[in-house]
């Protein structure tokens, strides 16, 4: 009896844990399909190394590194550090929004990580970027890598079409209206650009699986090139173009792997409602450390002029005082005299001939958008700058006139400016497919010079990548602070004499506290009058005054005034800013997310005031809380900085059609880091 109970038990226990054993083995399963953490094991037996909710999957809490290497592939979880890995690089910043896969075979290749972004700059090897994703890495067949080339090709075409719905304000004279786009044509045969063939027959390069499916990777396999819209290969370009590439496809063919112009993303800006003149210097400062260009698809010798010329500047010797040039009015003086210097004895520009009139090599002289003009006519004329020969070029211009694409295609009262875009879209294109200079960069050495408030948003999508020299540099609009140039808008009367009427009356003479007057363009002025319009004498604000003979009236009041109001109409810029400085009064600028011209280079804060637009009821509080020593300072400055803003019929040197191009140059020497 006791035996046969004794068999019962055992027979009972064997079932039992044949139970839990199954029970057990589901539970295993169950987890292994569902946990996302490194192996089921070690997901229940090792509660020290759960993994924390931000960090990378591969990272434990009590890990003793950001980075470990995880069989020949080598793990990196910071994409927030702006710098440069080595391939084995160890990270020690916890700072962690993804990871990076990098094949340990490969040497001597670096990833550069944009702080802010996490946008990448991928040097020629196999590298694989994505945040927040497993990847698993195998080997297919060429086939398989030249349809995914292909399909990443035509992403980036979708990515880089031209998107001409946009909405914008009036011209100046018309109210804000949003502009419907309808299909229209411009008069330039547009060229359409290739792209190069891709040659994968010898490679077996890598392919990425995710196992957390979202947007697709970027795989870059050595010996593969990378394709996007704007390139074009030599065989397709037209005769005119071949000899300009001969000397240019030897280099380019002799690179195992030739990169493709690719930009990062500007470098993101906190959302503000409002940017202040202190805003806007972080803005600057942080442009500097973070913003880089294009990567020429292959090397030329103006780079490393450019190179040299870029080291130069950072390493300028100290220059405390100069004759001609007072200090407190720069940034930094010693890097601004010896940038303009290499200016003078390197710069070298190639203006391009093709277009036809009036639209281009048509200068407009007078007016208020007459600065456009003025610096297409002397630098088409300019000896010391042009070249003919672009191999030798480090700067291309686009001299179309914004003011006369308005004049010449804009249908009144249509609020439809389509066909303006698509006329531009027809230059660059046409200029993309007889030379083979903006593909080099993909525009990033070219630049324009535009005035009209609607240059910003018929260039922003064409001419992204341009330097783009603008009278209407608003921050919020796509202005890109320390890449595109605050343009002087000067208000030209008397082409014959631009000068006419230079100066005013000595600060002791200037009874006026605050002057202003002028239509009643957008939303400031209206609010300046309503506080200020005959409520005090001290105070001059009107509308528009009666017009005496040669605008006597207007030019009278701005000489004989301490502070002259500069506020804001439909757009962010006015003329007044200029006219202030050439009437020897104290600007008083009042327009939020205003970039001043020569932002990179003049201390702003040393001869003008900032008001922001909320702060008008408060104005004369503001301008009386300025000490008379103080006024006197900046309104001596305002007549040492009058040079930089001056035009005169044959270009003298730190005049304002020099600085307009020294402030080009030196944007563009910023953007690319010396050797």
């Amino acid at each position: 009896m006791g035996q046969e109970l004794l068999s019962l038990c055992q027979v009972e226990t064997r079932r039992l844990l044949w139970i839990v054993g199954m029970l057990f083995a589901v539970i295993l399963v169950v987890q292994h399909l569902e946990l996302p953490y490194g192996t089921v094991l070690s997901s229940i037996l090792s509660a020290a190394k759960v993994p924390v909710e931000g960090k990378s999957r591969f990272e434990a809490v009590d890990s003793p590194f950001d980075s470990e290497a995880v069989g020949n592939v080598s793990l990196s979880n910071d994409l927030n550090y702006t710098g440069t890995y080595g391939i084995h690089e160890m990270a020690n910043d916890t700072r962690t929004s993804g990871f990076v896969l990098e094949r340990n075979e490969v040497s001597n290749r670096t990833l550069e990580i944009d702080e802010d972004t996490g946008n990448d700059q991928e040097e020629p090897s196999d590298i694989f970027v994505k945040q927040n994703r497993t990847f698993i890495v195998e080997n297919v067949n060429p086939l398989e890598t030249d349809i995914e080339q292909e399909r990443r090709h035509s992403s980036f075409e979708k990515q880089n079409t031209t998107d001409t719905t946009f909405s914008e304000g009036g011209t100046r004279n018309e109210s804000n209206t949003t502009d419907e786009v309808v299909n229209s044509t411009a008069g330039f045969p547009t060229t359409s650009p290739a792209s190069p063939m891709i040659n994968s027959s010898s490679i077996a390069a890598p392919a990425i699986i995710e196992t957390n499916v979202g947007a697709p990777p970027i795989a870059v396999g050595s010996n593969v090139t990378l394709v996007q819209k704007d390139q074009t290969t030599l065989s397709q370009k037209p005769e005119s173009s071949e000899q300009l590439h001969s000397n240019l496809s030897r280099t380019e063919r002799s690179s195992s792997l030739t990169r493709v112009p690719e930009m990062n993303k500007e470098p993101e800006v906190p959302a503000l409602d409002v940017y202040s003149i202190s805003d806007m210097n972080k803005l600057l400062r942080k442009s500097r450390s973070s913003y880089h260009s294009v990567k020429p698809r292959w090397s030329s010798t103006v780079d490393q002029e450019l190179q040299y010329a870029a080291s130069q500047i950072e390493n300028a010797p100290l220059l405390k005082s100069d004759q001609t040039l007072y200090a407190p009015l720069y940034r930094n003086l010693s890097m601004f005299k010896r940038s303009y210097e290499l200016m003078e004895n390197t710069l070298k520009v190639y203006v391009y001939r093709e277009g036809e009139r009036p639209i281009l090599h048509s200068p407009f002289l007078k007016g208020i958008y007459a600065s456009e003009g003025w610096f297409m006519k002397q630098m088409e004329a300019d000896k010391r700058f042009v070249t003919k020969n672009p191999r030798k070029a480090h700067l291309y211009y686009l001299p179309f006139s914004s003011r006369r694409l308005e004049e010449s295609l804009y249908v009144p009262n249509s609020h439809n400016r389509k066909n303006l875009v698509q006329y531009l879209k027809d230059y660059v294109d046409m200029i993309a497919g007889k030379y083979p200079f903006w593909n080099r960069t993909g525009g990033a050495d070219h630049f324009l010079v535009a005035c009209h408030d609607w240059a910003p948003s018929e260039t922003k999508k064409i001419m992204a990548k341009c330097i783009r020299a603008l009278c209407n540099a608003d921050v919020k609009e796509g202005f890109v602070v320390g890449k595109d140039v605050s343009l002087p808008e000067t208000y030209i009367k008397n082409d014959k004499k631009p000068l006419r009427d230079l100066g005013g009356t000595r600060p002791s003479k200037r009874s006026i506290l605050a002057f202003f007057a002028g239509s009643m363009h957008g939303y400031v002025r209206p609010i300046l009058l309503q506080h200020w319009e005959n409520k005090d004498p001290d105070m001059q604000i009107f509308g528009r005054l009666p017009e005496g003979k040669g605008n006597k009236n207007y030019v009278r009041h701005m000489q004989s005034s301490k502070y002259c109001i500069c506020a804001k109409g439909y757009e962010v810029n006015s003329p007044r800013v200029v006219e202030a400085i050439f009437y020897e009064c104290v600007p008083v600028i009042i327009s939020d997310n205003f970039v001043p011209p020569f932002f990179e280079v003049l201390k702003w804060e040393s001869f003008a005031v900032f008001v922001l637009e909320k702060d008008i009821p408060n104005l004369k509080n503001i301008l009386l809380s300025i000490p008379k020593k103080r006024y006197l300072q900046m309104q001596m400055r305002v007549r040492r900085v009058q040079q930089h803003f001056l035009w005169h019929a044959k270009p003298e040197k730190y005049d304002i059609f020099h600085m307009i191009l020294h402030n080009i140059w030196y944007n563009r020497l910023q953007q690319i880091k010396p050797n």
